[in-house]
């Protein structure tokens, strides 16, 4: 079958190729033109096989018009032959988060919900980023709210109460508007679980859970669903009674629908009995509300306005809202992102993290090959990149992979300018230099700032890394030097290499996380008077951060 464009078919492509080309700064791209046309023309799809080779030609030719003639003249053409066009400008890159929806001249409360059974970790600094912009940059509230009501699977841990706030603080920029921690408000969510029985939509189930289970997945109701609110009522204060239900025994059921179609939503359980005592409050209470019906009900207390979480709790968000239904309250506006995964972290978890420093495997919560914020902390990871690196991938639903490099060349802006150079010589080899070069003098600690500059003395030679020993070398910022350490010129005299070195200096030990393992590498570091906590760039290396012990690798 031969076909050829007719007069519209040709225009249509060459525009739409030129206002792609102006679209994405004259790099268009002849499959988005392609996809416009069939989308928009079914009854060119059939002779795709002739329109694509058309495309491509006319795609490059806006592409190099653009490139030798700019932008404006695309423009031009496209203002005089098909100005509706233009209505699809350049497509700006987006800076920022994106509009907070339905607001409706709300200050938005938005909130921050870990389990503290553990320090926070990379994965919880999202949300910590993306609720605290949001409530700083529309004048809102952040509330920290500890989800501290399981002791048995994931039981609290004391010290993460402390930290936690401090984490927050450092990441965000401003503390906590407001601080909730759900096993002191206890009262408030057994009055609600009443409430629910009162009204006829939640009951108490002694069904097994086996049982329950055969109940759900035939839609069918289970013996305990048609009790009385008095049945419920005295149920539910043997669930509180030490000497009632024990444990497995009984829940409390947020009465919905057993024929809904996702079985995650009928008769979801809201309560259970635990009798692990709490960190904090001990065996005061027996009956603990599960995730979902605690922070429904807390979501609403604290007038929360705005939810936003992981895509994989979508079905928390349906069965709140079921629940949000019987109460007659209004649910908050709910915002998903999809999964972010890091290469470099693999997969922690809190519990394996806080087995492993428990074995020895790992020094404590901020070992450096941990994902903690701690860990990042002290690897000199700052909070302004955490931000960035969030901001930037904002709220996609999309699941993405990313690598750490992303996450490094924001640090890298965050922390480039105050960063002195110094010299850290691994393996350290001794050069004695010949001839006549600079005894003493000063090198540059930053091209870019005012930083005072580095002081040197030499007495007989010099540290160099033992790779770079045995060849002529252009000692930076003072001489060349051939293989044996003869001077040769103080100005650079060709093109070998250029090595860093260090005159007198300190046996240090540089200490790199690498996976799973601690390298350690010893060498000779510069005399300097920076304090532990310094942030410096070690030439030719990378960064590093001064610790009591030697220097810890930042990334390179």
């Amino acid at each position: 079958m031969e076909w050829q464009p007719d007069q519209e078919t040709s225009d249509l492509i060459r525009h739409l190729a030129l206002q792609n080309s102006l679209q994405y700064d004259g790099k268009g791209q002849a499959g988005s033109v392609i996809s416009r046309i069939m989308g928009n023309r079914a009854d060119l799809r059939q002779y795709g096989k002739f329109i694509a080779p058309l495309v491509a030609k006319a795609v490059a030719e806006a592409n190099l018009k653009a490139q030798e003639d700019g932008l404006e003249s695309i423009e031009k053409i496209l203002e005089q032959e098909a100005p509706k066009l233009l209505e699809r400008k350049v497509q700006k890159r987006r800076e920022g988060l994106p509009e907070l929806p339905n607001l409706n001249g709300r200050k938005p409360v938005l909130r921050f919900a870990p389990n503290p059974n553990g320090p926070l970790s990379f994965g919880h600094s999202r949300g910590l980023v993306i609720n605290g912009e949001y409530a700083k940059n529309l004048g809102g509230e952040l509330i920290l709210r500890f989800d501290d009501t399981d002791t048995t699977v994931k039981p609290p841990m004391l010290e993460a109460y402390e930290s936690i706030p401090v984490q927050q603080e450092w990441l965000c920029g401003f503390p906590a508007h407001r601080i909730v921690i759900a096993s002191e408000r206890m009262e408030q969510y057994h009055q609600y679980a009443k409430k629910m029985i009162d009204g006829g939509f939640g009951y108490v189930c002694t069904c097994s859970a086996e049982a329950f289970k055969e109940h759900r997945v035939n839609m069918t109701e289970c013996p305990c669903r048609d009790n009385n609110v008095e049945t419920n009522l005295n149920r539910w204060m043997k669930m509180n009674d030490p000497e009632g239900y024990q444990p497995g025994d009984a829940v409390l059921r947020v009465k919905t629908d057993m024929t809904l179609k996702n079985p995650a939503l009928r008769d979801w359980p809201a309560a259970r009995i635990q009798t692990n005592a709490h960190p904090r409050v001990g065996n005061r209470w027996r009956v603990w509300p599960l995730l979902d019906f605690q922070s429904a009900v807390e979501d609403y207390l604290q007038g929360v306005t705005h939810i936003i979480r992981g895509k994989d709790l979508m079905d928390s968000t349906r069965k709140q809202t079921l629940l949000y239904s019987h109460f007659g309250w209004q649910y908050p506006e709910t915002i998903y992102w999809g999964r972010v995964k890091v290469h470099e972290f693999g997969a922690f978890s809190t519990s394996q993290m806080k087995k492993d420093i428990e074995s020895g495997k790992f020094s404590d919560w901020d070992d450096p090959r941990l994902p903690t914020l701690s860990a990042l902390s002290r690897r000199g990871i700052r909070p302004e990149a955490l931000r960035a690196f969030w901001i930037e991938l904002g709220l996609t639903q999309k699941d993405i992979a990313v690598p750490l490099s992303t996450l490094y060349s924001h640090n890298t802006k965050a922390i480039d300018i105050n960063a002195p150079r110094l010299a850290f010589v691994r393996n350290a080899f001794p050069i004695y230099l010949e001839g006549d070069f600079p005894k003493e003098g000063l090198i540059q600690s930053h091209s870019d700032t005012e930083m005072p500059p580095r002081q040197f003395s030499i007495d007989q030679g010099v540290w160099i890394e033992e790779e770079d020993s045995g060849k002529p070398l252009r000692l930076k910022d003072l001489c060349d030097i051939d293989e044996n350490g003869r001077v040769e010129s103080i100005d650079r005299s060709d093109k070998r290499s250029v090595v860093h070195w260090v005159a007198g200096g300190e046996p240090s030990i540089l200490t790199i996380a690498s996976g799973q393992d601690l390298v350690t590498v010893e060498g000779i570091f510069e005399s300097n008077s920076y304090p532990v906590g310094t942030i410096v760039q070690l030439e030719r290396i990378g960064y590093a951060i001064i610790e009591k012990n030697g220097l810890l690798m930042v990334h390179d």
